[in-house]
């Protein structure tokens, strides 16, 4: 039988679990810890960190977002990832190349977190680049739906190989609207046909090999007045149409986006509600707590199958394979022009 786990993805203080924080983790209503740049020093650290988390309670899931480019929490000991974007710029003239590149990239970050200690970075990003979106912008492999498509399902193969879940966002698309919902409550304002002939193809053509989706804190009025996220509509399509079966994450309940649907409490209550198996409370303690004590009792299953299950690399070890080497070289100077 599949084991359950509480419903909150919560944060950490530092590099190191605190006492405070060992208790915190006990709590039977946290599923997970995601990490950021605050808690973490260097690759060897990170695997000891979530050794010590681990020891606490074993069947947590541990996370990242190490995307590359300007998202790339975790940089020392590791590879510096380009931006897929940057990746994506040469689809149109060297497809086989580009769509290469891409498994490769996502293999060599799956075992880089793996190595790390992590079970799963919130990657790729599925968002199409309008233009439009300065939050998004060159996190999205391509302005192309289907190019996005085919080299975010070449990347999704790639963590695969690596033995690590793929977490597609921002359901159903967050590329159309400038308003940054980390800041503000985005609204794209276009109907769902329009939705379903450009955003939605990545999600439509991946949703059987993601294992996760993370819906985005943007309303789409002409569908439902409710953020994604919040929004049963929205992610029933995401179930039923796309025949999507894996974890819903929220997006982080403490971003501006989120606030439609009031404290941290009835956030993560309604997230809950609407669909989605874990809720992410980030960044605010106090209000990680309100969360936990709103879910008292609510427990998710899909989480735990996401939970990487092969014997970890060590981080060392890495550099002895050859297919490490090359990616490493070719991505590392991607990202330094």
């Amino acid at each position: 039988m599949t084991q359950t786990l509480g419903p909150v993805m919560l944060d950490l203080e530092g590099p190191r679990l605190l006492a405070d924080e060992r208790q915190l983790l006990k709590r039977p209503e946290v599923g997970g810890v995601i990490l950021f740049g605050r808690n973490i020093e260097s690759a060897r650290q990170v695997r000891e960190l979530c050794d010590t988390i681990r020891r606490v309670r074993p069947e947590l899931l541990l996370a990242i977002d190490q995307e590359g480019g300007r998202v790339q929490r975790l940089r020392e000991g590791v590879t510096r990832l380009p931006a897929m974007g940057r990746i994506g710029r040469d689809f149109a003239t060297s497809p086989e190349v580009t769509l290469r590149l891409c498994l490769d990239a996502g293999w060599l970050l799956g075992m880089e977190m793996a190595a790390c200690g992590l079970d799963l970075s919130f990657a790729p990003v599925l968002d199409v680049d309008s233009g439009i979106s300065s939050v998004i912008g060159d996190r999205s492999f391509a302005s192309d739906p289907g190019a996005v498509a085919a080299m975010a399902g070449a990347f999704i193969s790639g963590l695969h190989e690596a033995g690590m879940a793929a977490v597609g966002k921002h359901f159903p698309g967050h590329g159309g609207v400038a308003a940054d919902s980390h800041l503000e409550q985005p609204v794209d304002e276009r109907p769902l046909d329009a939705l379903r002939r450009h955003d939605l193809i990545p999600f439509i053509e991946l949703a059987s090999r993601l294992d996760g989706v993370m819906p985005a804190h943007v309303t789409y009025p002409a569908f439902d007045a409710r953020p994604a996220g919040f929004s049963t509509s929205w992610l029933g399509l995401l179930r039923e149409s796309l025949g999507f079966k894996g974890t819903i994450f929220s997006d982080d309940l403490g971003m501006a986006g989120a606030a439609f649907a009031g404290s941290p409490g009835e956030r993560a209550r309604a997230a809950l509600d609407a669909g989605c198996d874990m809720v992410l409370v980030c960044n605010d303690r106090a209000a990680a707590l309100e969360a936990l004590d709103a879910c008292t009792g609510r427990t998710t299953r899909l989480t735990a199958r996401l939970r990487y299950g092969r014997a970890r690399p060590d981080i060392d070890a890495l550099e002895a394979l050859g297919r490490w080497r090359r990616v490493h070289a070719r991505l590392e100077a991607m990202a330094s022009l």
